[in-house]
């Protein structure tokens, strides 16, 4: 592994929220974290009275909290103090409408102003929010709201006619649609949410819930099975504050701009929850990645901290260095990166371009916060996760024939593990007790992820344990592309893998075996990735397909995603003891 270090001056650590790392992590307490944040009479905590409510209770009202661009350049500046108006109507509304306490409100939209208004509006009530990514297929779409058990989906018109209304006979539980930008044109349970907030009450008292209510509901996927339902409580919140100020060395007027899509958990947690905790102006774009746009919107809003995706990072050294020169950027202070490992070439760039590093950063859907991270304060090994929060205990394990150990010895690979008990970490999977406990072991969460701890404390991520895919940031489980294959008429087998791509880190590939009577060929191949982009959206779909007269199985009818991969990226095929006669 690289060991050269982008040393930080005396002045930029001196600047920096977190100044002395070592002296943080040694006094810190989650109980003085809480302190930063106001909470509620008799113990109670709200997340979204944290977000929004106090500023404007202690004078804030007027500040910019979210500067929205649409597609077009358009521009909307709304308010603490019409933040707050508007997610009390949201609240008000889905009240109205029959939503209780706890009840599940789900949210498939694109980055547009309504979507903030129903996350925040539903905390506020009380109720959970579970956000879905707009890209999905009708197929995610279904499955996660089926095992959240969804009450109300907020909603576009588009997005309604082609991702729900077919699927909507087989969610029972989901009574209520409000459509952002019309109304239902009849459909019995679908109603233009315009409408409704035009006549709710912009007043609204906030729920005071316990901190070990659930707030959140993020969606994860694994190897197999169906994607795992991550509880996450009102009392993230305090990690969420303390991380956003840490971790993005975020402060009050600071304005911010995270690129995730709030369908996935980067997106709320950090494109939501910590920038509004901490009083910055969050910068919302509408638009897909546009070089050129972001170098502009990076200029034009005189972004001071931004939080990005290696995906992203790629794609911007593609366009080159020429472009960049064109843009006074010298308002950014720091830069961060999260969602996949950080190649240590793109932080070198990002120094050389931006004159300040990328700082990766690690954590996960299950962690619900920033874990390990490369801070202000602190130098940069180039390619490294960095050093734990402050209140994260992290180490190395492994499990041999028990429970999990920690290795003591520095540039062992093992499992990533964290002492539990910070504020984020998920409560549950979801109706998933035994899955959930699978997670622990010997007094440690165990992450799924490889890493390597150096003899300065850094950790370097090595690859996952499990078969789950990583691609543009994105966590897809493989079973859930193979079950949407399999749906084909032609498909008897398939097996999905992911393969190293420069730019996404990795992309989805599937293997197929055929039924007879079906010909592999480039129509049949075209026909199956139009099946699973309709079913399962682009992001998950595979971006290609290979045809084999059989997959590699274990005895007892096992597909070996893991030879699979083996033999495409030609790497040793390790023990095979297992396996039943099959053709390459």
């Amino acid at each position: 592994m690289p060991q050269e270090k982008l040393a930080k001056s005396a002045d930029e650590k001196s600047r920096a929220n977190m100044r002395d790392y070592d002296a943080e992590y040694a006094a810190f307490s989650w109980e003085k974290a809480g302190e930063l944040l106001d909470g509620l009479a008799g113990g109670k905590i709200n997340i979204a009275h944290e977000a929004v409510t106090r500023h404007v209770r202690a004078g804030g009202g007027a500040r910019t909290a979210l500067r929205w661009i649409a597609k077009d350049g358009t521009r909307r500046d709304i308010s603490y103090g019409e933040l707050d108006e508007e997610t009390n109507r949201f609240a008000n509304v889905i009240r109205q409408i029959g939503a209780a306490r706890g009840d599940r409100i789900y949210a498939l939209l694109g980055r547009v102003p309504d979507l903030y208004f129903a996350a925040l509006g539903t905390l506020k009530a009380g109720c959970v929010f579970s956000p879905l990514f707009s890209a999905f297929g009708p197929e995610p779409v279904k499955s996660r709201m089926e095992i959240g058990e969804a009450s109300v989906l907020v909603t576009s018109k588009a997005l309604y006619r082609r991702k729900v209304a077919q699927i909507r006979q087989d969610l029972p539980t989901l009574h209520t649609i409000l459509l952002v930008d019309g109304d239902g044109d009849g459909d019995p349970g679908v109603h233009g949410l315009g409408e409704l907030m035009g006549r709710a009450s912009d007043s609204f008292e906030v729920e005071a819930m316990d901190p070990e209510d659930i707030a959140l509901l993020h969606f994860t996927s694994g190897t197999t099975g169906k994607p795992k339902g991550a509880v996450h409580v009102h009392q993230a919140v305090v990690a969420h504050n303390y991380t956003g100020r840490v971790a993005l060395d975020l402060r009050e007027g600071d304005t911010y701009w995270c690129t995730a899509d709030p369908g996935w958990v980067t997106g709320t947690s950090y494109g939501i929850i910590a920038p509004l905790t901490n009083g910055v102006t969050m910068i919302v774009d509408e638009a897909e990645f546009d070089a050129e746009r972001w170098y502009a919107i990076l200029r034009d809003e005189k972004v001071n901290v931004w939080y990005t995706a290696p995906t992203a990072i790629r794609m911007l050294m593609k366009a080159g260095t020429d472009l960049i020169k064109e843009f006074d950027l010298s308002a950014l202070r720091f830069m961060a990166s999260v969602g996949e490992p950080l190649n240590s070439e793109a932080v070198v760039w990002g120094n050389e371009v931006f004159g300040m590093p990328f700082h990766d950063n690690w954590w996960q859907t299950e962690t619900g916060g920033i874990m390990i991270a490369n801070y202000a304060s602190m130098d940069v090994r180039p390619g490294s996760m960095g050093k734990p929060l402050p209140g994260i205990v992290a180490a190395i394990v492994n499990k041999d024939d028990g429970e999990a150990q920690e290795e003591t010895g520095s540039d062992t690979v093992g499992e990533l593990a964290l002492k539990p008990g910070w504020p984020s970490m998920m409560r549950a999977y979801l109706n998933e007790e035994a899955r959930y406990r699978k997670c622990f072991s010997g007094g440690w969460y165990l992450t799924g992820d490889l890493a390597t701890r150096d003899a300065d404390g850094y950790f370097w991520f090595v690859g996952r344990a499990d078969d789950v895919i990583k691609s543009a940031g994105h966590l897809i489980g493989p079973f859930e592309v193979e079950s949407a294959l399999m749906e084909h008429e032609a498909v008897a087998e398939a097996g999905v893998i992911g393969i190293p791509d420069e730019t996404a880190g990795e992309i989805v590939k599937a293997f197929v075996a055929l039924k007879p009577g079906f010909e592999p060929g480039e129509d049949l191949r075209l026909d199956l990735i139009g099946h699973a982009r309709k079913r399962l959206g682009p992001a998950v779909a595979p971006k290609d397909i290979a045809f084999r007269q059989n997959l590699p199985k274990t005895r007892s009818g096992k597909i070996m995603r893991r030879l699979l991969k083996a033999r495409e990226l030609g790497l040793a095929e390790g023990d095979i003891s297992t396996l039943e006669s099959d053709e390459k």
